[in-house]
Formats: structure tokens, sequence, C-alpha cells
């Protein structure tokens, strides 16, 4: 039933889907459900995937519906009349900047966007000659913001000795906790510990599930849910003693893959509050909704003109999956933050699609010198932590083929002589080369740079006139822009490789206790067995050889995560071993035999299937002859 729109929109939304009724796949949280938009996605071709993942994405602008349970959105007055309030308490450290401090913390992509936002935050406070009161914190340290390092995120204490680090001496701290599901441990304890020092902290949780679907699992190393926590803070709001964001934005379009919406929408919540408290302060006055509203409008903006550029998305996505399926490489070389959304992108492929860190990989072009916490963690520490311009031109230029794909991320206003120079050198290597160029009106990309790209992704900016931190908003845009096609076609490129059944991707590494959750409601979800069945043929994958006894049966899911991922096809091979009632090395040697995990896979399906179908006539037939 269409919701009755209160907004002046840029775009046009979806209106509400089938996701929203009260029970569609009811024991999952909306940000683990499977999207009815893409159940098919594994079946369409590269224009199909653009569109059906930009319409996924177009969701995060949705307004409330009239469907029961009715979600708060984005848009919603609830959501908004937070925002406002965070935004002054923001300001409320702003004005007096002496001892204190904002914290933005997360594990994996959150803490990715952590790290982002407060690189953007501080550059905006340099440029106006104030002291940077920004920091982040990431589940796993430095190393995590380069390279894949699941598991770093379900240790709450783990979360808490970090905070107390940072917030050392301060007087005022505001802690802004991502965690996209509502599930992250690491979160949980920074957000009870503040709770419990209220006289210096102040805590902010954002995530995209109703609170009531908060995870509920116990935390190994502390005394509180999640649940319990998230419903704590909430009854905490009526005072302003703690605050929850979480405005619902519906499934990903990539079943649970929260890089995706769920970090678009952390980017687009707290980059327009936080640049609704900066441009409202140095006026004197307090932020408002139109204010936010004025910003939300930009990112609606932005996702008009993104996807207006949708079939050479789709080429550009046709090209990195040939370069995959022929075992070449995907390099996404980025200027400035561009380049931070460039290597997250590729980082994120790591535990998102089973993929060798070598797979798809993103460079920084330019100085990071005083980005990161504890720079000492990510230099010089091996091929998997490799970022830098240093890096590339170091490890990866000089072994440059020409089945590799390199993508340049750039804006007209970065130094283009230093582009074009590189491009030259890759172009020597690969014919497979193609730009990522963002301006602004009455910008032109120099002949000769042009010359050099088969293919050009342009992207025109209108000007904007406003006061200097509204500068920040075309910055902003220009990264939201570039994470969605740089998303989509990572997505896509792996989805025209076999990598997806449906929309879910079975061949994940069991990193974290999200993961080992999500592979053991997929074993339910394809198998059709009791989840006690589900358990056993999993922990039997895990350990195999060794045989699950009792002890290893009782063990913490810690113990299971640390042997699971190290192991790859955990979940094929125990959804094999369900749907066949076959032992693990047959399951083995059948997936050996297939050209794609989820070849073989669908393959048994439809074999379940028909054995099933024929097993309802033969008891038909004995019924209708007794």
């Amino acid at each position: 039933m269409p919701g009755t729109k209160r907004f002046q929109h840029v775009i046009e939304t979806p209106e509400p889907g089938k996701w929203e009724l009260s029970g569609y796949e009811a024991s999952l949280p909306i940000t683990e459900k499977s999207h009815p938009l893409t159940q098919d996605l594994d079946k369409a071709n590269a224009e199909q995937i653009v569109q059906l993942l930009g319409q996924c994405d177009a969701e995060i602008f949705q307004e409330e519906g009239q469907i029961v349970p009715v979600y708060q959105r984005l848009y919603s007055e609830s959501i908004l009349t937070t925002m406002v309030h965070v935004a002054g308490k923001v300001q409320e450290v702003l004005k007096d900047p002496e001892g204190g401090l904002v914290v933005l913390s997360g594990g994996e992509t959150s803490g990715r966007m952590a790290f982002l936002m407060s690189v953007s935050f501080n550059q905006l406070m340099k440029g106006l000659g104030q002291k940077p009161l920004y920091t982040y914190l990431i589940a796993g340290g430095d190393r995590s913001v380069v390279a894949s390092r699941e598991g770093t995120e379900d240790s709450a204490l783990h979360g808490t000795e970090e905070l107390k680090k940072v917030a050392a001496g301060k007087k005022r701290v505001i802690v802004i906790g991502i965690s996209v599901g509502l599930s992250a441990p690491f979160v949980a304890g920074q957000m009870d510990f503040c709770m419990n020092n209220p006289d210096i902290f102040l805590p902010i949780l954002v995530g995209f599930n109703p609170v009531n679907m908060a995870r509920n699992d116990p935390i190994e190393d502390w005394n509180s849910t999640f649940l319990e926590i998230a419903q704590r803070m909430q009854k905490l709001q009526e005072k302003q003693e703690a605050f929850v964001l979480n405005p619902v934005i519906g499934p990903e379009g990539l079943s649970g893959s929260s890089r995706m919406k769920g970090g678009s929408a952390t980017k687009i919540l707290l980059e327009t509050l936080l640049l609704a408290a900066h441009k409202t302060v140095d006026r004197g006055i307090a932020a408002s909704q139109s204010c936010l509203l004025e910003i939300l409008r930009t990112f609606e903006r932005a996702h008009k003109v993104t996807y207006s550029q949708s079939p050479k998305i789709a080429a550009l996505m046709k090209q990195a999956s040939t370069s995959l399926q022929k075992n070449g490489r995907v390099y996404l070389v980025g200027w400035q933050t561009l380049g931070i959304i460039a290597f997250m992108d590729g980082v994120e492929c790591i535990h998102t699609f089973g993929a060798d860190f070598r797979d798809v990989r993103g460079f920084l072009i330019g100085d990071h010198s005083d980005m990161f916490n504890q720079k000492e963690e990510i230099v010089a520490q091996g091929p998997q932590f490799s970022f830098s311009q240093e890096d590339f031109l170091t490890f990866i230029l000089p072994s440059l083929t020409e089945i590799d794909t390199v993508l340049f991320i750039f804006t007209l206003d970065d130094n283009l002589t230093e582009v074009e120079t590189l491009v030259e050198q890759v172009e020597r290597k690969t014919p497979n080369i193609q730009a990522l160029a963002h301006s602004t009106v009455g910008q032109n990309l120099p002949s000769p740079l042009k010359k050099l790209f088969p293919s050009i992704i342009s992207i025109t900016w209108p000007l904007l006139f406003f006061e200097y931190e509204g500068n920040f908003i075309q910055k902003f845009q220009r990264e939201l822009s570039t994470k969605w096609v740089l998303n989509t076609v990572s997505t896509g490129a792996h989805v025209l490789r076999g990598k997806i059944l449906h929309n879910h991707m079975l061949d994940l590494r069991l990193g974290n206790s999200k993961l080992f959750w999500r592979g053991l409601a997929m074993l339910q979800r394809f198998s059709g067995q009791a989840k006690a069945q589900c358990i056993e043929s999993l922990l039997k994958a895990i350990h195999f050889p060794q045989e699950v006894s009792e002890e290893i049966q009782a063990a913490p899911i810690s113990h299971h995560i640390q042997i699971a991922k190290e192991k790859e096809q955990v979940i094929p091979i125990a959804l094999l071993t369900l749907l066949f009632r076959c032992s693990i090395p047959e399951a083995e040697a059948r997936l050996a035999a297939a050209p794609s995990v989820c070849e073989v896979i669908r393959n048994a399906l439809l074999r379940v299937g028909r054995k099933r179908s024929a097993d309802s006539i033969d008891t038909l037939k004995s019924t209708v002859k007794g």
C-alpha cells in the first residue's frame, strides 16, 4: 500500500515492499532478510544488476508506509527530531572544545566509515583553524581499516578498553557507536560503558534495525546482550542521556551485505547530522530539521546523478568480471578520500565473497600521514596491508598483466598531471583501463588525458555556492557516488562469476559471530532441515576431520569461529551433507568436480526438489490405492 509522502523528493523512491509485512522471514532482523526485489539476482545480466541495486539504494530515502508494522525511516519525524537533538549535543562540544572529543566507532565497514568521517570532519576543522575534535575506533585497530580482519568485533571488552585509551583525560566525550544490525559486541560494550559513566560520556547508537530486533545472544565477555543495552539506551533517551538513531532502510540487495546500503546510510545519516551541527554553530543558531532536509536532498541528488550513468557502470562491471574469470585482478586507484572508498571496497570483497585479498584491491593516491591513529600498524606490514601510492608503484605496477583491469578515480580538482603520468605507466601493461571522473559544471577533462581512456564514467555536479562548511557537501556527494559505483561493480562482478545463489552469498568465511549465525540461517533456508540438524552439520564441517564430541558441542561460538575462519567452503559442504545425506569427503568431491559452488548447490536443490515431488506423488498413489 503506498505511503503518503510528507516531503518533496529529488528521486522517485520505491513504494513499501513485501519485506515490510510482519510475516516475511519473521525470524530474521530486517538487515538479514533477503530482498524480494533481488531474489533472482543470480540470473540478472549486468544492466539488470545495476538497476536492481540502484532501486535498493533508493530505499534509504523511502518514507514511512501504511503497512503494519510501520517502521521509522530516515525522513520520519522521530528520527529527524533525534538527529536535531544529537546535533545540539555535538554543538555543545564544538562551543567548548577544551577537553572535548567526538568518537566514531564500529567494526568492519562501520569502523571504516568511522575512519573516513573522522578524517573528513578533522579536515573541516583544520581548514577553519580549529583544533580537530574527532577520532575513530575500529575493532582490531588500524590494520582493520586497510585489511579484512574478521572476528575482532566480537569482543565487548576490546571495545571498552580502546575507548578508555582515546578518552583518557577528556572531560566530555560523545561516542557514536555504529552497528548496522545492532549486533556488534565491540560497540555494545562501549555503549554500556558510556551509560555507566554519564558524567563524561554520551552514547549515540546508530543502526538500521528496530531495537526489538537487536541481537539477543549472550556476549561472551560481557554480562548484557546487545538488545538489553539498546533497550536501556531507549529509556535514557527520554532524559537525553543516550540516543538511538535506527531508521529502517530495508534489506540489502545481497542478503546481509551491510557494506552496501548499511554503509551508505551510515555515511548519509551521520554526515548530515554532523555537517548541520558545524554549519549552524558558526552562526550561533541551533541545528534544525530544515537544515537536515537540505543536506539529505543533496544525497538524494547524488543517487540520481550516479545512477544516470547505469550503462557505463554495467560496462565496467562486465570488464571487472571478465578479469576475475580469467584469474586476473581488479585495481581501484583513487585520489584523496576517494582512495579510502576504493580500498574499503576491495577489502570488503574478501569476507563478502570469500575472495582472495589480491582479487579486488584499492589504493589511495595522496598524503595519508595524519589520517591514522597508529600508522606504524599498517606501514611495511606485508602485501595484505598494502594501500598507498608507494605500494601500488612498488608491488602492483611491475606485475600488472593484460588481463587485469585498473579503474582510476579522481576529481578534476586533483593533480591531473599526476593522474596522466600514472595512467600512461599502467597503459603500457594492460589495455583494460577506465576512469570514474568527478567534475563540476564548466570543468572539462584535458584532451590528452581523455584520449588515454577507452571508457570514462563522467559524473558532473552542479556548482554549489555555500559557505565553507557547505563545500564539504560536494566532497561527501562524490564519495557516496563513488561508493555506490564501486559496490555495484564489485558485487555485480561476483554475481556474473556465479558466486551468488538467488541473492545469497553461500561461500562466505565464518569470520565472526554475525557470519556464523547468517551461515546457519542459510543452511536452514536451503535445506529445509531443523535448526538442531543444521547446527550439527555445520559443526561437523567446521571441525572435520575431528569428530564433534560433547566437549566441542559445548564450546563457545568463538571457538568454532577460530577454526572456521581458516577453512574454505564450510557452508557449501555443510549444505551438501544435509541435502544428500552424504559424508563430508563426498560433499568435497562434488564441489571439486563442479564449475562453481553455486552451480553444484543449484543442481542439488533441483534434484532434491524433484525427489520431494516424486515422494509426494508416490505417497498420493499409495493413499489412493489404499
